[in-house]
């Protein structure tokens, strides 16, 4: 398990750090291919949505296509939210494993960003649930969903800010 635990942190600080360098096609080689990237919005009763295909969500991609999607845009300068580019800065605490099967396991962190484009600083944290296939060569996210905390949201929000 110690080991588990100390290849997971070393995984989840090296895909933050590949956001901020914004190292976009390195960051995509620690997802896998069929990834559920999802961050749900908070509804009327101050209850997260449950439903991807039904319910508004903040970002919901149903597999890697969407992010490597998203990437090209960024990095093509075709998405006018993110030209220019913001400066983050992630920080990742409390990783927990909170289950593990063979192939497996299921993690789940706090975080903060902080990021800044235009001369101001903004900053974004919440929590993130997600499973890492441990089967292969390296640690892949096949399953991430990010519970944004402060969901009042004045400027975009985006993949490399949470």
């Amino acid at each position: 398990m110690s080991g588990d635990y100390e290849q997971v942190c070393a995984f989840l600080y090296k895909e933050a750090r590949l956001l901020d360098d914004r190292q976009w096609d390195e960051w995509l080689t620690c997802y896998s291919p069929t990834v559920s990237y999802w961050m749900p919005a908070w509804d009327d009763d101050d209850t997260l949505v449950e439903d991807p295909q039904s319910e508004v969500s903040l970002i919901y991609y149903p597999n890697r296509d969407g992010l490597e999607d998203r990437v090209f845009r960024i990095k093509t300068e075709r998405s006018s939210a993110s030209t220019p580019e913001p400066r983050t800065c992630h920080f990742i605490s409390n990783i927990e494993i909170v289950e593990k099967s063979e192939k497996s396991l299921n993690v789940r962190y706090n975080w903060q960003t902080l990021s800044h484009r235009y001369k101001t600083t903004d900053r974004f944290f919440g929590s993130t649930s997600c499973t890492i296939d441990m089967d292969g060569n390296s640690p892949l996210i096949s399953k991430k969903t990010i519970f944004l905390k402060d969901d009042y949201i004045h400027q975009v929000i985006d993949i490399y800010h949470v």
